[in-house]
């Protein structure tokens, strides 16, 4: 079987030498066999690096790809932790879409501010944000020397 260095691997998965050396300090990869005090690796690393990476694009940290790749031996299939973890990570992803619609919602309203100075401005902002929000009966601090008409 032909062992590769750790130049070689970090070539072909296209990523560092330091990114496989933290890996394997963090759990995600075995310690390779070393010869004259050189890593050596199977090929079958390159497959076990993708995984990783793939893991690394839906957002799964090292925590949890830890507990993907070392709880093999354990009684619950990889395929249920597998799916657990992707209904959490799916809820993570629903609330970083709402926050970024919110975002863009006041990004694309403050296109269009016609504010004179910065307290009118500052209720806008306070406007547009609450409302995102759904608030029903928000009460926003007034700007100073503004008077509040439901007063």
């Amino acid at each position: 079987m032909t062992e590769l260095t750790i130049s070689e691997v970090a070539r072909q998965a296209g990523i560092r030498t330091s990114a496989i050396r933290y890996y394997e300090s963090v759990g995600l990869l075995p310690l390779p066999q070393r010869v004259s005090g050189q890593r050596r690796y199977h090929a079958e690393i390159l497959r076990r690096l993708a995984f990783i990476q793939a893991a690394q694009a839906v957002g799964f940290s090292v925590a949890e790809m830890r507990m993907l790749l070392h709880e093999l031996d354990g009684d619950t299939p990889l395929s249920a932790r597998w799916q657990s973890l992707a209904q959490r990570k799916l809820a993570e992803v629903d609330t970083l879409i709402h926050r970024a619609q919110s975002m863009r919602r006041m990004l694309e309203q403050g296109l269009h501010c016609s504010c004179p100075d910065l307290e009118q401005c500052i209720d806008c902002v306070l406007n547009i944000h609450y409302k995102g929000q759904h608030h029903t009966a928000v009460e926003l601090p007034q700007a100073p020397g503004t008077l509040d008409a439901a007063r």
